[in-house]
């Protein structure tokens, strides 16, 4: 059983799966194909990836070109994250906006991010961060846009974030637009 939140994104979602606990610890379905069917969510996963961040690691904005795209269905197993999608859609009403969600091992909350989002996230806590992708990963489809570019108005909760040099570099929102992907 899976408890979907609507956020004002087409496509985007939290969820929230049940889970059942006791004395001895807690169950949970992380993934049951046929129950996000019956929500409406059709995504075929073909990859699964894990990372371990440290405390203050920002990963993104990532995401993937043609015929590479990517949906994403992302949580945390330990730790905390701060997730954000940004919508790349051009024909999108949300076009250029963008969705936060913190997912904490706790909670075992889970987020959908679907293509046409660059997608990234901030370790609030040492994190392991898992998540199951819709394409294969492919080094020549990815893109990214800047993390920090002040007209995007992400508030990432950290001055100095642990970022990599290929982050750093990444083309504001400003140059995608110029040739954008979706």
């Amino acid at each position: 059983m899976i408890e979907i939140i609507d956020t004002r994104f087409e496509g985007l979602y939290e969820l929230q799966p049940k889970v059942f606990g006791d004395q001895r610890g807690y169950f949970l379905e992380s993934y049951r194909k046929n129950a996000l069917k019956e929500l409406g969510i059709t995504e075929d996963f073909v990859q699964d990836n894990e990372s371990f961040s440290v405390k203050g690691t920002l990963r993104g904005l990532h995401y993937q070109k043609e015929p590479f795209v990517q949906a994403k269905l992302v949580r945390v197993v330990m730790g905390k994250v701060l997730d954000v999608a940004l919508d790349i859609r051009r024909d999108s009403p949300t076009y250029g906006q963008h969705h936060t969600v913190v997912l904490t091992a706790e909670k075992h909350n889970m987020f959908l991010v679907p293509a046409g989002f660059a997608h990234g996230f901030i370790a609030l806590e040492d994190s392991v961060f898992c998540y199951k992708c819709s394409n294969y990963y492919d080094k020549q489809s990815e893109g990214g846009i800047l993390w920090n570019d002040p007209s995007l108005g992400i508030d990432w909760g950290l001055e100095a974030p642990i970022v990599s040099e290929k982050d750093k570099v990444l083309p504001n929102f400003k140059a995608y637009q110029k040739t954008p992907v979706f």
